[in-house]
């Protein structure tokens, strides 16, 4: 299997690194070897797959010393690869330069060689798309993006935002829109209201996430769904996504 490298975006507080712990949960139970790299400042992106448990991120280890690849790549849940990039202190620095320093640090580790993932997932915050959050998107770090929105009017807008940042590299040959992710809110005639943002930024929906309390409780024990409930419909729906996902490079092989 060659590599896969896929950036989940959305708006802060939509859901999306539930979403891609998930999704990372859902594929490793499938016997994928993944790794999952948070892109956000807060650095709570694994957090679920870690039950919880602090990651050392890759900018506090760098302000440290030089960093040590076992500290900050660590085995999450079904032994999915959890590393955060972090983020500047309070009130100093840019946290999209932030990114950029992780990205190299990881780079010179040789951390993808070393570990050998088979699908990379990034999970970058989607409100803004400066040049350090675009980051996963530019120089072939990131090849597929999928986005995670409800029909929400803000998480509508965030998701209109990566389109458009996705449409200014696509002529450099980077990452391509692969499809909207629905992480419902339970608003009224959501699912044809995302159906149509999902055709405005030439893309559809690949699958709808429902509203449901297994991801309260599941985040209440520090754990994925797929952990806390790996038989519950909702974690079928998460496996669903998964397969989604991995058909999707089949298809575009074709």
């Amino acid at each position: 299997m060659s590599r896969r490298r896929i950036a989940i975006y959305g708006k802060g507080g939509i859901g999306k690194s539930t979403t891609a712990s998930n999704l990372s949960a859902a594929l490793s139970s499938q016997g994928v070897k993944v790794m999952q790299v948070g892109c956000d400042p807060k650095a709570d992106s694994t957090s679920l797959l870690l039950n919880g448990r602090r990651q050392k991120t890759i900018l506090d280890a760098c302000r440290e010393g030089e960093p040590v690849l076992d500290e900050i790549v660590r085995p999450g849940f079904a032994g999915v690869l959890c590393a955060e990039c972090g983020g500047p202190r309070p009130g100093v620095g840019c946290a999209g330069r932030g990114i950029i320093t992780a990205f190299e640090t990881l780079d010179r580790l040789e951390a993808f060689d070393t570990h050998r993932p088979d699908v990379v997932i990034y999970d970058v915050l989607g409100d803004v798309v400066c040049g350090g959050f675009a980051m996963p998107i530019r120089n072939g770090h990131a090849r597929e993006v999928y986005v995670v929105s409800s029909g929400e009017r803000m998480s509508a807008y965030a998701a209109g935002n990566i389109a458009e940042a996705i449409g200014n590299f696509r002529s450099h040959g980077y990452a391509r829109l692969c499809g909207v992710i629905q992480n419902s809110r339970g608003i009224e005639d959501e699912a044809h209201i995302l159906d149509g943002i999902a055709a405005d930024m030439g893309s559809r929906v690949v699958d709808r996430i429902p509203r449901h309390p297994a991801v309260q409780d599941a985040e209440a024990a520090d754990m994925t769904v797929m952990e806390h409930s790996p038989d519950g419909d909702l974690a079928s729906i998460y496996r669903r996504l998964a397969d989604s996902v991995m058909k999707r490079e089949v298809e575009s092989d074709e």
